[in-house]
């Protein structure tokens, strides 16, 4: 019987934090966007193939296409 005089104030206080730290996280914004976290997986952060990248690439390193024939393929 005693530990539950020691027990129940402590339940209390922990359930007393834990809806603490749930309103302040909903306070500062936590929840605000739950969809985009799982949506930006499905996009590459720089896609290869993609037009802008393709014209930085060419624009840092303008070869011409004969020029990219005669060197050796890069070694792994």
């Amino acid at each position: 019987m005693p530990a539950l005089y020691v027990m129940i104030p402590a339940a209390l206080l922990i359930v007393a934090i834990a809806i603490y730290i749930f309103f302040w996280a909903v306070d500062s914004g936590q929840y605000d966007d739950l969809d985009s976290p799982a949506h930006s997986i499905l996009f590459d952060d720089q896609d290869p193939q993609h037009t802008a990248a393709v014209e930085e690439a060419k624009s840092q390193h303008p070869e011409s296409p004969a020029d990219t024939d005669k060197k050796a393929p890069p070694h792994a």
